[in-house]
């Protein structure tokens, strides 16, 4: 069985609104963008990383 349906099927709707509710508490709404504006940069950077390191193994061979 693969990881992600594992996941899937133990996360309903009700814990991901708790996670949610506990993230606006902890974070407050105007945090919130800056947070996801970082973690889209990440995602972006590795993979950036991730293409770069492909095209140097593909221009090894």
């Amino acid at each position: 069985m693969n990881t992600q349906t594992i996941f899937l099927g133990l996360v309903g709707p009700w814990q991901i609104a708790i996670i949610v509710a506990l993230v606006l508490l902890l974070f407050g709404g105007k945090k919130i963008p800056e947070l996801m504006r970082g973690l889209g940069t990440g995602i972006k950077e590795f993979k950036d990383a991730t293409k770069n390191e492909e095209e140097e193994r593909i221009e090894e061979k």
